[in-house]
């Protein structure tokens, strides 16, 4: 059983100048499952939907359709069970600085949450937790950090703050929103480190959310795609970096840079033409969202692609695919509508 999954999250936001019937959809039909003791990752450029699909699977958002479950059970309304939501999933977001309180000590920050969601302990028993929270993101002097401002800190050491914080609930899952892009070159590694050293300790499932191709194969288990709030492939880490099913997915990889060969990427398959056939775009909102990027457009991409299952445990949201897939399982999705006006 995983112990977070999501089925066909959507979230759309009406913005000035946009019609209150085309609002922009932010996430469309997103299903995922992390599982325990495992780190998925979740890439895409940015403005892709990752950071929102975290704030969902966290409950900082409410989607407007889609269901999010929690040990199998969806998630209970109401505020005690947005509590004991938090209690088990955490975030780490991308800012350490704008996530920790300037006026509040390091003290303050671990502590709240301790008798938030552990009331039982008295004031021993929280410095002892404090003590053992810092500890185990290598912050010592453990009394000294524990005084400190935010302020007073590196990047690092306010990064790790903050996900000594998460680790406050006793969570069993934990999304880390690039966790590490606004951190120096130097300490990145460690903080993935860290991250995935937590993870094995506490039989964690983790969601890396990251823009980073290197990282995601290396830290995650699976990858999954994400282009203009849809998920366009998933699979095992290798299997998607090495030999990407997508189009776009493999513009990624050949984008990325791999450090034992320089000026060359990291995708060992043959490189996709420069150039894409002459299709016209997508009529009304029906149409493959990558068309208009895509170096290897058919006309029937024009009608939305269907998520295709493929060979071990992947699958790529492709017409490239749709013929060699079972016809069963490769019904096009219909389009997104707007809801209606109230």
């Amino acid at each position: 059983m995983s112990r977070l999954a999501a089925r066909g999250l959507v979230r759309e936001f009406r913005l000035p100048g946009r019609s209150r019937r085309h609002p922009l959809r932010a996430v469309s039909d997103v299903s995922l499952e992390l599982h325990a003791g495992e780190t998925v990752a979740l890439v895409g450029e940015s403005g892709s939907g990752k950071s929102t699909v975290a704030r969902l699977l966290a409950r900082l958002d409410t989607p407007d359709g889609g269901t999010i479950l929690l040990d199998g059970h969806p998630a209970t309304p109401g505020r005690r069970g947005r509590r004991h939501h938090h209690r088990q999933v955490q975030i780490v977001f991308q800012d350490p600085f704008a996530s920790l309180n300037p006026f509040h000590t390091v003290d303050h920050h671990l502590r709240r949450p301790l008798r938030l969601h552990h009331p039982t302990l008295d004031r021993a028993e929280e410095d002892e937790q404090i003590h053992h929270l810092l500890h185990r993101v290598n912050l010592v002097p453990a009394h000294r950090v524990a005084a400190a401002h935010p302020h007073e800190l590196s990047g690092g050491q306010r990064q790790r703050v903050a996900i000594a914080r998460a680790l406050a609930c006793r969570p069993g899952v934990l999304l880390a929103d690039e966790p590490v892009s606004m951190l120096d070159v130097s300490i990145r590694l460690e903080i993935l480190r860290l991250l995935d050293r937590l993870r094995a300790e506490d039989d964690l499932a983790v969601l890396y959310i990251t823009h980073d191709l290197a990282t995601a194969r290396h830290f995650a288990h699976r990858i999954l795609v994400m282009y203009r709030g849809e998920l366009v492939e998933s699979g095992p880490s290798d299997d998607v970096i090495l030999d990407p099913r997508h189009p776009y997915t493999r513009l990624l990889a050949a984008a990325a840079p791999d450090p034992r060969r320089r000026g060359t990427s990291a995708l060992t398959g043959p490189a996709l033409p420069v150039t894409r056939a002459e299709v016209p775009g997508p009529t009304g909102t029906g149409g493959c969202l990558f068309l208009d990027r895509c170096p290897q457009a058919m006309p029937r991409c024009q009608r939305r692609p269907p998520l295709v299952p493929l060979d071990t445990g992947r699958a790529a949201r492709c017409w490239l695919h749709a013929d060699d897939a079972d016809p069963a399982t490769t019904q096009p999705a219909p389009p997104p509508t707007a809801p209606p006006d109230p």
